[in-house]
C-alpha cells in the first residue's frame, strides 16, 4: 500500500500557509521512508507560503561543564527529524546555547531573528514565544506531547517555581559568521520535578486541537494561542498542575 503522508497530514487540519512547530517521533510513524522525506511531506502541504520549525535543542551536549555552542556546528540532541533539518538547505538557526530553533519558510527569519537577546531559553523573543503572532500551530507526531517545548515558555511568563535556575551560566556562542559572545544566561531546573504536559490535551477542545494517524502514529495538531491561553489560566489556578514530584 502506498503511504500517503501528505493526504494524512491534510486530514489532521495542517493545511497551505501554515506556521508549524512539530516535535516527532520516526520511530512512532512506522515506515520506511526517510526522515528527509518526512520533512518534505511537511513542507510539500504548507508550502511556500507557510513554515516550518523543529526544536534543534542542545542541553544534552551544552552544559555548564561544555559551554560551547555554535550555531552552525553544535547537533540536536533530540531525534532523527532535528538533525536531518538542522543539515537541509536553506534551513535557518535561532540562536540560544539550549533551546534554538531551525525554521525554514516564509517567516523563518523573523521567527528566529530575535532569540539571540533573550536571557532565558524560551523568551518572548524565542521561536516558540513567536507561534501566537503567527496563527501558529504544534505538530506532535506520536507520543511527543509530553515534550511540549512551547510550555516551558507559558512557565516562564507564568513565573511558575520550579522553572527557572537561580544562577546563571556563562556561555560561548558562536554565530554563523564565526563571532564568538560570552553570555550569562538563565537556564532551566525542573530537579525533582516530572512535567506532566500530556495535561495540555484535556484543556482543549475541536478546532484548537485536532487528533489522527500519521502512518502508524497517533498525532495532534494544536492551535498555539488556544494553548497559551488556557495552559496559563492553569497557571494562575495552580502553578504546579503541569508537574508532579519525582518519586510519588
Amino acid at each position: 500500500m502506498t503511504e500517503d503522508f501528505t493526504g494524512q497530514l491534510r486530514s489532521l487540519g495542517l493545511k497551505n500557509g501554515d506556521v508549524v512547530l512539530v516535535h516527532s517521533s520516526m520511530k512512532a510513524l512506522g515506515t520506511n521512508r526517510t526522515s528527509l522525506e518526512i520533512i518534505n511531506d511537511i513542507i510539500a502541504v504548507i508550502g511556500p507560503e507557510g513554515t516550518l520549525l523543529v526544536p534543534a535543542l542542545s542541553y544534552d551536549n551544552v552544559t555548564a561543564e561544555q559551554p560551547c555552542f555554535s550555531v552552525l556546528k553544535t547537533e540536536p540532541c533530540i531525534g532523527l527529524i532535528p538533525r536531518t533539518f538542522f543539515h537541509m538547505d536553506g534551513v535557518i538557526r535561532s540562536v540560544h546555547p539550549t533551546h534554538s530553533v531551525c525554521a525554514i519558510g516564509k517567516y523563518a527569519i523573523e521567527m528566529t531573528s530575535r532569540h539571540c537577546v533573550d536571557e532565558t531559553p524560551v523568551g518572548p523573543n524565542s521561536p516558540f514565544m513567536k507561534l501566537p503572532d503567527y496563527n501558529g500551530k504544534i505538530l506532535f507526531i506520536g507520543d511527543t506531547v509530553k515534550s511540549c517545548t512551547f510550555m516551558h515558555g507559558i512557565e516562564e511568563i507564568a513565573k511558575a517555581p520550579y522553572t527557572l535556575k537561580k544562577e546563571r551560566t556563562r556561555y560561548f556562542i558562536e554565530d554563523e559568521n564565526g563571532i564568538v559572545t560570552e553570555r550569562d544566561l538563565i537556564g532551566h531546573d525542573f530537579a525533582g520535578w516530572k512535567q506532566e504536559y500530556q495535561k495540555i490535551k484535556g484543556l482543549l477542545h475541536y478546532p484548537d486541537i485536532k487528533t489522527g494517524k500519521v502512518g502508524q502514529a497517533d498525532c495532534c495538531l494544536i492551535n498555539a494561542a488556544a494553548l497559551m491561553e488556557e495552559a496559563y489560566k492553569k497557571f494562575r489556578e495552580d502553578p504546579y498542575y503541569f508537574v508532579s514530584k519525582l518519586n510519588e
